[in-house]
């Protein structure tokens, strides 16, 4: 069984609990909380005595909005939740063991509940502050008998409230109304729970995704500049990170305020920040809420005095398995930066970044999840998963889906819906994971969602209006041709998905229309010279000419043309431009594709300030994020172009049983690639040494590559033994090329 399919196997065990036991749990508040209430904090404590500990006790844990929870004092999650939900009317349920921490006698449950209280791109919030617990194995649920009471110390900062777009408030902690030791010690001002009359959080489903990956703390130095009333406090970070900052503090008197910012504090708009209101004496404070960002600022009043600081990194619970190296050090660089920049817009969704929006938008999510095959372990996977079934299940009654959800958008933009269920999107899901289900799952709301497209008597697709008509960043985009191209690649993918799932005449019906489409394109907006809408009127786009070669709109007589195009336009945002690097090789330009790759990003990959990619092509001002964010997550193509345009690894089958090994003729002097598979890991490496080339693949066991070798050679030997052919098929082991080149 593969490493996925276990995961998925054991995330999906939590609908095991019997019907009884399910009816006992009740959803939770305190009677203290408001409907509709903001950012409010709730403290839950249930005490239960145990004859024997069981050997496993799993509780499945749900929460309007995150939870903290402590069994004995001790730490089991540290934010458990996802942002709610995977339908509508639906929240997902976490599930734990709480075994190792229980002990024969008295156990002391904690939660501590963070309710936003409002909607975001990410978020939909149920109305009022909620708790679902339940754990059959020592007899507990969420009931009446637990005590609660609204945490005195939490509420909002006095700073700018952070932008309609995100769902967390900025969280204020007043020290001097803190109820100490509420985890194990005494209940006073402890008030019992209530029930909900009404299940606002909706069904319940099991979260799909693991808990996050907690790092441990750890300490920075800082600098402390002294001002007039305040003083600041600066700490540069590891790396952009999601954290969540600890200080220790000394005050005489208490009631002196220190901000916590950092400097993505603002990006365009305002984000989220803390503070935190000190009491007399010496004590540290974990502000819970995470921050992003590469530098920690506090502003201090005098009378406080920070004597240490430290960080909690936390993250999605994956690791980077991929590994690449080539002899080019900007594009080692741009790859350590792709990385970077995956792991911080993963979290409860994939988002945009993780600062101004975090915020599950399509068109990122698709150039991301291409990415994630080759860079990280097979648990991201999961986070993919997760947002095919969300876009789905959220379909609108008119049969448009739309994004960001789950929240308050779910606006349709149709280029970037089409790339979600098409080639790029979902089937590259398919491919890179063989998981039918999901396929099975989805293809009903895509088969709805493309019915809505219509086309003209030739064939032509009609420009479908969104709700918001968005192709890319910047000027010159010829959005109804951008459209039309889109389109035919989600023909192709729901002609795949039709076939795959035993439904040949709809999947004949699909693969009609796409040819169709494909001979309108070139009919009607084919110049001569360039593909043109006949309606537009501005610069040729490049974004246009790179979807006209990868939908096989454009043949080969047309490449020439194309290339002339591509030297001369340059509109493409970095969204876009993954698409022109990849038409580039396809059209057997790589080195022109390099070229521009490291023309267009140099700002970017070379930039000594930062270990992200950025939204733009510069910073565009003083201020992080005047030119957008700094930690984009649609800005890394490059990192599924590379290996599976430059070095040639694809999957042709689903979960990589059968894969491509086609290099580019336009290849590093020296690379290497390596990266885990749901089949097993994948690796190649080439190494030039004048007329000689050594090349060496990695198999899978029960899988197959097929290889295709495209450089003339006089002689070459495979595993020690000759050969003439160019193509062959290799199987599981490791596998040593030498050849001997000529007229290259």
């Amino acid at each position: 069984m593969t490493e996925m399919k276990r995961t998925i196997l054991s995330l999906l065990v939590l609908g095991t609990l019997s019907l009884q036991a399910m009816a006992k749990a009740v959803n939770i508040s305190c009677r203290d909380a408001r409907p509709k209430g903001v950012n409010e904090w709730i403290a839950y404590r249930r005490d239960v005595s145990l004859q024997q500990v069981p050997r496993q006790a799993l509780a499945s844990i749900a929460a309007d909005s995150k939870y903290w929870l402590w069994v004995n004092g001790r730490m089991v999650v540290f934010e458990g939740g996802l942002k709610r939900g995977p339908k509508p009317d639906a929240a997902y349920k976490d599930q734990v063991d709480l075994a190792p921490y229980l002990h024969v006698g008295p156990n002391q449950i904690a939660i501590l509940l963070w309710h936003f209280g409002k909607d975001g791109m990410s978020h939909k919030d149920s109305g009022m502050a909620q708790l679902w617990f339940q754990c059959p194995a020592i007899r507990l649920d969420s009931d009446t008998q637990w005590l609660c009471r609204l945490h005195p110390a939490y509420g909002t900062a006095n700073v700018p409230e952070p932008n309609y777009r995100l769902s967390e408030s900025s969280i204020s902690f007043d020290a001097r109304r803190d109820i100490e030791g509420w985890q194990t010690g005494g209940t006073e001002g402890f008030q019992p729970a209530v029930e909900c009359t009404e299940n606002l959080m909706g069904t319940l489903q099991p979260r799909p995704i693991p808990l996050w990956k907690d790092y441990g703390i750890r300490t920075l130095k800082f600098t402390t500049r002294r001002g007039p009333e305040c003083d600041t406090v600066i700490a540069r970070l590891p790396h952009n990170m999601q954290m969540t900052p600890i200080l220790t503090v000394s005050d005489k008197t208490g009631g002196h305020r220190i901000l916590i910012e950092t400097d993505h504090a603002q990006v365009g708009v305002e984000c989220l920040r803390a503070e935190y209101i000190t009491r007399a004496g010496k004590q540290q404070y974990e502000s819970l809420g995470w921050l992003n960002g590469l530098t920690i600022k506090l502003t201090v009043e005098h009378g406080a005095k920070v004597t240490g600081l430290a960080y909690r990194e936390t993250g999605y619970d994956t690791e980077p398995a991929g590994t690449f190296a080539c002899s080019e050090p900007f594009f080692n660089r741009f790859w350590s930066k792709g990385l970077r920049t995956i792991y911080v817009n993963a979290r409860d969704t994939f988002f945009d970044c993780p600062d101004r929006e975090r915020a599950q938008w399509w068109g990122d999510i698709v150039t991301i999840l291409g990415e994630c095959f080759y860079t990280y372990s097979p648990s991201l996977h999961l986070l993919v998963r997760k947002g095919m079934y969300e876009l789905c299940d959220w379909q609108r009654p008119d049969g448009k889906i739309g994004a960001p959800i789950p929240g308050i958008h779910n606006g349709e933009l149709p280029c970037q819906m089409l790339a979600a269920v098409g080639r790029y999107g979902f089937w590259t899901y398919y491919l890179n994971t063989g998981d039918l289900t999901t396929i099975e799952h989805v293809y009903p709301a895509v088969r709805r969602y493309l019915s809505l497209y219509e086309v003209d008597a030739q064939g032509m697709p009609v420009f479908h209006q969104g709700d918001w008509n968005w192709g890319d960043w910047g000027e010159n985009k010829d959005m109804q041709l951008l459209q039309a191209l889109w389109y035919v690649l989600a023909l192709e993918s729901v002609g795949n998905m039709a076939e795959l799932l035993g439904h040949p005449v709809e999947a004949d019906a699909y693969r009609h229309r796409m040819q169709r489409a494909k001979q309108a394109i070139n009919d009607n907006c084919w110049t001569g010279e360039a593909y043109r809408h006949p309606a537009y009127r501005d610069s040729t786009d490049d974004r246009v000419q790179a979807l006209a070669v990868l939908s096989g709109v454009a043949d080969e007589a047309k490449y020439d043309a194309i290339f002339r195009v591509l030297q001369q336009e340059e509109h493409a945002s970095p969204y876009m431009e993954k698409y022109v690097m990849e038409a580039l090789f396809a059209i057997g330009q790589g080195e022109y594709a390099l070229e521009r790759t490291r023309q267009r990003y140099a700002f970017n990959v070379n930039h000594p300030d930062f270990d992200t990619l950025f939204e733009g092509w510069g910073l565009g001002g003083k201020k992080i994020g005047d030119g957008g964010s700094v930690n984009h997550a649609w800005s890394g193509g490059p990192l599924a172009v590379l290996p599976s345009k430059m070095l040639g690894l694809y999957p042709t089958a689903g979960g990589w049983r059968r894969f491509a090994v086609h290099p580019s003729r336009t290849v590093f002097k020296q690379c290497s690639l390596a990266f885990p598979t749901v089949a097993g890991p994948v690796a190649v490496s080439y190494r030039f040494s004048g007329s000689q080339l050594t090349w060496q693949i990695e198999v899978p066991r029960e899988a197959f590559a097929n290889v295709l070798i495209p450089w003339t050679f006089t002689t070459g030997t495979l595993d020690g033994r000759s050969i003439a052919s160019s193509n062959f098929v290799l199987g599981e082991g490791k596998h040593l090329i030498r050849l001997n080149l000529s007229g290259n």
